[in-house]
């Protein structure tokens, strides 16, 4: 068998690499630069090629194009430190077999190799080379090297494809990263909220009325599934769709024919549909709330986007990233973080996962006092001293509008308020953890012994109804207000307003 081939500036990488491999009785031979390596190929060529990208005097994808011309089929594994999905989309559309992010654990990486070495003795090649350029997406984390790998995969298919995930975690990016590498990269990409539109204007919304269809119809309109005609329709918060609206949506994506509204003649719909929901939609199914032959035909293929709280490694990465996101925003320097903030940030359960975390980097841009951001820079209601018993969920952030987007915080006067979130007068800002943790697992273990049915969804919908009622009650019914105290966007807070029966 022939040796494995390591390419990397870094010494200590490729001697670690060497060590562990011999041990597993694997020959190989290191490369300092892409030039060494490339001149090899001349001459010879190895089982499986493991380089990384970044290397002074030539970059390791550069040498993935050689080694796809020369040597067709050699199983070529790029590593790099720069997790980003831009790396591993360039990893998967140059044709490697796979993307090893560092630091790496030895083992997985022998491992990775060995499976290589398999693949190149069966003479297969494994990824196809058609794959778009992408949004930018951040993370080092496990969880999120394995969506990038997926979108990666997906590169060539045009599947329908679910995404779970909580609120704030990024479901749209990663809808919009599938459309760019998808086939239809080149079609329109429309985003529809389902939960956003009020349930009588929704099917018009989806497949557009003819004129006269109903009272306010003067002209015939073009609905979301016309208007992503060759490209791609995303469908957000599907679980919220309303029951009479699933029926139709799954026709379309039975037969690909639908109707306008007041309209006699099908339709053919050529698109993908990519669907999103923070629900349990399987609980939804047997709640008799979501239908279960659509749930099927949307769950094809399911990405899970994993909650901030499980990749608290990337929360160093992904603050920095947005802080300078911020500061170029709005042509001003770029705020340092201390390591020791940095630190104590990935200790916290950010509750509004990725997009709270840019909002706080949005807040922290325009309200931190010095260049070098300390834990004392905070958010008030974020710093040490308000932890109750150091047990924290992260609430800090910029309030957020309708889409979710940061909104400056500002006073009635127009000056900036001290903090995102400020107290509610005459409440503490945390209280002990064990005084509500204690009555929760009271009303648990009472559900538990009287075989409840889906207690953690009964819970949670108790607890984000007194959460919002309290908030009401705080701004005296005005919802645009609750909604920016408790970080959520108008539209979501809507919603739940309606879910939770609170009108």
């Amino acid at each position: 068998m022939k040796p494995i081939w390591i390419v990397d500036d870094d010494q200590s990488i490729r001697w670690v690499l060497e060590k562990a491999l011999a041990r597993e009785n694997f020959a190989t031979r290191s490369f300092a630069n892409v030039r060494e390596a490339a001149g090899a190929l001349d001459h010879d060529s190895p089982q499986v090629l493991v380089s990384d990208i970044r290397m002074p005097g030539g970059s390791g994808l550069e040498l993935l194009q050689t080694v796809r011309e020369r040597v067709p089929g050699l199983p070529v594994i790029i590593m790099t430190a720069f997790s980003d999905l831009d790396s591993a989309v360039a990893a998967f559309q140059g044709g490697a077999f796979e993307y090893l992010a560092k630091p790496f654990d030895v083992d997985k990486a022998v491992e990775l190799i060995r499976r290589a070495v398999d693949e190149s003795m069966r003479g297969e090649q494994t990824w196809d080379d058609r794959v778009a350029d992408a949004p930018e997406m951040l993370g080092q984390a496990p969880a999120m090297q394995d969506m990038f790998r997926a979108i990666g995969r997906l590169s060539h298919s045009a599947a329908t494809v679910l995404i779970t995930g909580e609120s704030g975690t990024g479901k749209e990016l990663v809808a919009r990263a599938l459309h760019r590498h998808s086939p239809r990269a080149n079609g329109p990409f429309i985003a529809l909220n389902t939960a956003a539109i009020p349930k009588d204007l929704l099917e018009s919304e989806l497949f557009g009325h003819e004129r006269g269809a109903f009272t306010g119809a003067q002209a015939m309109r073009q609905g979301r599934f016309e208007q992503a005609e060759n490209g791609t329709l995303f469908l957000d918060e599907i679980g919220d769709m309303p029951f009479d609206l699933q029926t139709r949506l799954l026709r379309v994506l039975s037969d690909g024919q639908f109707y306008r509204v007041g309209g006699h003649n099908p339709l053919r719909a050529n698109v993908r549909v990519i669907a999103a929901t923070h629900q349990n939609l399987e609980s939804r199914v047997r709640q008799g709330l979501f239908r279960e032959d659509l749930y099927h035909r949307l769950n094809v293929i399911r990405l899970r986007l994993p909650a901030l709280r499980e990749r608290s490694e990337d929360i160093p990465l992904l603050t920095r990233h947005f802080l300078q996101k911020s500061a170029r925003d709005l042509g001003v320097e770029p705020k340092r973080v201390s390591d020791e903030t940095l630190a104590y940030l990935a200790s916290l359960t950010f509750a509004g996962n990725v997009r709270q975390l840019e909002n706080l980097a949005n807040w922290l841009t325009v309200m931190a006092p010095a260049q070098t951001i300390e834990i004392k820079d905070l958010p008030p209601d974020l710093v040490p001293s308000s932890a109750g018993n150091g047990d924290m969920i992260a609430g800090g952030g910029l309030a957020t509008d309708a889409g979710g987007n940061a909104m400056a915080a500002a006073g009635a006067n127009g000056a900036a308020s001290p903090s995102p979130m400020s107290p509610v007068p005459g409440v503490p800002t945390s209280a002990p953890v064990s005084v509500w943790e204690s009555g929760l697992r009271t009303e648990v273990a009472r559900m538990l012994r009287e075989n409840s049915a889906d207690v953690m969804d009964e819970l949670s919908r108790r607890f984000e109804a007194a959460v919002i009622r309290e908030a009401l009650d705080f701004t005296r019914g005005r919802k645009v207000e609750a909604a920016e105290r408790l970080g959520i966007g108008r539209n979501t807070i809507t919603r739940k307003i309606q879910e939770l029966n609170l009108e």
